[in-house]
């Protein structure tokens, strides 16, 4: 397969061999990051914990109340792990499969989106971590209670896997809302989307972020707003963004305009 600005194709039959290939490539791929991970598990959570470990007075605890929670959420976190560290290995083998079929200028249009994927992802994980976590966990601490000669304590015993879950959910959420930027630069790109039609639909893409950042943070204010303002801004980057892919474009094909003109022999 040496590209489709050749005009070559390839039977059906070896279209399916060929996927097949790069699906067991990324499932082998898959299986070492999760062993590896897995292995790294403990250290793993640990890291995990460290944002609510901190806030927490020592001699706190995280329980399970499941004989097999410990086991389960190892498991978890071997298979996060693994989909964070496999990824390269998987988007590699996915473009290897389409790149074939692509033109030249087709290639140099989605492989630095592509590329932008991941980095973008890593800044949502990292900006949840590092940001949302301590704030929210913070802000959530504060219900507890010390009692008193009638009342009972109300303190925080966290259980490790649903701890486990929530983090992950932030994390995902995050780093998929943090592809924004990407998405609507990618539409931009091929022409669905335009740097003047998303700064019209502005005020509804406000309304929009408001929903999916009150939907996917923990209920509180703080944590929506830690979503919600980094999500807008992000909207404003790729309005910028687009402007700036028009703006290539508009001089691309005054460029091919002015070399056809130079072509055209005068009769």
């Amino acid at each position: 397969m040496s590209g489709a600005e050749e005009d070559k194709k390839m039977p059906l039959l070896d279209h399916l061999v060929e996927l097949r290939s790069r699906l067991l490539y990324s499932a082998a791929g898959f299986a070492v990051a999760f062993v590896i991970s897995f292995y790294f598990a403990q250290p793993i959570l640990d890291f995990l914990q460290r944002p609510l470990a901190e806030l927490l007075p020592a001699g706190r605890r995280m329980i399970f109340t499941d004989l097999t929670e410990p086991f389960f959420t190892q498991l978890k976190i071997g298979a996060f792990g693994a989909l964070c560290v496999s990824f390269p290995v998987i988007a590699s083998q996915i473009w290897a499969f389409i790149a074939p079929g692509l033109y030249k200028h087709e290639k140099q249009a989605f492989l630095p989106f592509l590329v932008a994927t991941p980095i973008m992802f890593t800044l949502g994980a990292t900006f949840v971590y590092y940001v949302l976590m301590p704030m929210a966990w913070r802000f959530f601490l504060g219900f507890e209670t010390q009692g008193s000669e009638s009342t009972l304590p109300i303190q925080l015993d966290a259980k490790i896997g649903e701890y486990v879950s929530l983090v992950m959910k932030l994390i995902f959420a995050f780093g998929l809302c943090f592809q924004l930027p990407v998405l609507l630069s990618l539409l931009a790109k091929v022409g669905i989307v335009s740097s003047q039609g998303l700064r019209e639909k502005r005020r509804y893409a406000v309304v929009g972020v408001t929903v999916v950042a009150a939907v996917v943070t923990p209920p509180d204010a703080i944590s929506m707003l830690s979503l919600m303002l980094p999500m807008v801004a992000l909207y404003e980057v790729s309005i910028w963004t687009a402007r700036l892919i028009e703006k290539k474009r508009t001089e691309a094909a005054a460029a091919d305009d002015d070399t056809a003109g130079k072509d055209v022999t005068p009769a």
